[in-house]
């Protein structure tokens, strides 16, 4: 290592000291070359070259966080490079508005912990610990935060140091090297018999919000969308009118300006099986009739510049399950996606039991093993009363309420009188 020619490091009898003078804009100058945890510099002229160069690392690092995009990292650390983090990637445009807006959420509450000020550097992954700890307790809509939402805090703020990392601002990510960080409680998936979605649907058709309620007049169509196309929440809100096919049949789940998707393997077509295409077509009319079709299928705010996707249908799906006496907060996106998965499950391809290729395609998964690992106890079952010829597969899926009426008995009077 030199420095003009000459080298840095310089001896004290057998004691090593280096000369970082030419750093002194951010701190450096002559010190002692003491390894970690000894009290004296080092002999060893081997540890000595090692200890400069690791010093000199942080001194350039510590220089090239000093000027930003014009904003002055050593001052205002955290919050500025967070800024700086979420202006790239609105200027990349890798990811939605929507996105960003959550992105930007989480990053806040890194810096209201953290503080402003505080440099990138001197972050280390137990701090990200406690912060985990102090999200937990955070207020959110039900209670303190889950482990869910705090683990997305944690995302943004990972994302974030991702790029001060590729882009040499610390050496290291702290939330990537956690020991251990909140993992949601997985859950048996929640899912409808066909004679429940059924139901369900009919509560939808017959379903007519107050004007004032603020209510979206179409959830029908929607909800119809999620049971019989399986799509995840922000996949079926992001839809747009040119992703429905009625003449090859088909839905395209693709990315757009409104949404990205979960994953390469999300982008796919889908069935558009007759119940559904039957539904969408008479929701199309009337949106044609009403006032002309826009971009979104089921946008927010129909015409004009202010067209944009939904922010919640839960109190619309709540009283749709109230009426048909279901709990609250079960009418759930992803209920009715494993609804459909397990529906799908019981139907025939080419005179055989649907293939599990063909299932983890319409659902957008990379292989086939979420399917066998969600889903294996339906498959074993499918599998058993396949081979013993219990079993007779129809060729599409719906939920068509005539078909389950003697099953429903009481429950549909009762959804049929409360309309």
């Amino acid at each position: 290592m030199t420095k003009k020619g000459k080298t840095r490091i310089y001896w004290r009898g057998d004691k090593a000291y280096g000369d970082f003078r030419d750093f002194a804009d951010v701190g450096g100058r002559r010190e002692a070359l003491k390894p970690e945890g000894l009290r004296f510099p080092t002999t060893d002229p081997d540890m000595a070259t090692e200890l400069v160069t690791q010093r000199v690392r942080e001194l350039e690092l510590k220089r090239r966080n000093k000027v930003l995009l014009g904003v002055d990292i050593e001052e205002r650390g955290l919050a500025a490079f967070a800024a700086y983090h979420l202006e790239t990637k609105a200027r990349e445009g890798e990811v939605t508005q929507r996105w960003l807006v959550e992105m930007e959420r989480h990053l806040r509450a890194a810096v209201e912990y953290f503080g402003a000020d505080r440099t990138l550097l001197s972050i280390t992954s137990q701090q990200c610990s406690d912060y985990v700890q102090a999200l937990l307790k955070r207020p959110g809509r039900r209670g303190s935060l889950t482990k869910a939402t705090a683990r997305k805090f944690l995302n943004s703020l990972s994302d974030m140091f991702s790029r001060a990392l590729s882009e040499s601002f610390v050496t290291v990510n702290p939330v990537a090297a956690m020991y251990s960080k909140p993992t949601p409680e997985r859950r048996d998936p929640t899912w409808f018999k066909p004679a429940e979605a059924a139901l369900i649907l009919e509560s939808a058709r017959l379903y007519q919000p107050p004007v004032e309620d603020g209510s979206y007049p179409y959830v029908y169509p929607l909800v119809a969308t999620w049971l019989l196309a399986g799509l995840r929440k922000g996949e079926a809100l992001g839809l747009e009118v040119d992703d429905v096919s009625f003449k090859r049949g088909t839905i395209t789940v693709r990315p757009n300006k409104w949404r990205r998707l979960k994953t390469a393997s999300s982008e796919r077509t889908i069935p558009l099986w007759p119940q559904l295409e039957k539904i969408l077509r008479a929701y199309l009319i009337q949106r044609e009739q009403d006032g002309g079709l826009n971009e979104l299928l089921f946008p927010a705010t129909r015409g004009g510049k202010n067209e944009h996707m939904i922010d919640n249908v839960r109190k619309s799906l709540d009283r749709i399950g109230a009426r048909a006496g279901f709990e609250a907060g079960s009418l759930r996106a992803t209920a009715f996606r494993h609804s459909y998965a397990t529906t799908r499950l019981y139907t025939a391809e080419h005179g055989a039991p649907v293939s599990l290729w063909t299932v983890r395609g319409e659902m957008g998964h990379r292989s086939t093993s979420m399917i066998e690992n969600v889903y294996g106890h339906t498959i074993d079952q499918r599998t058993r009363a396949w081979n013993e010829q219990k079993l007779t597969l129809p060729e599409v899926v719906e939920f068509r309420i005539e078909d389950h009426r003697e099953d429903l008995a009481g429950r549909l009077l009762t959804l049929e009188a409360a309309s």
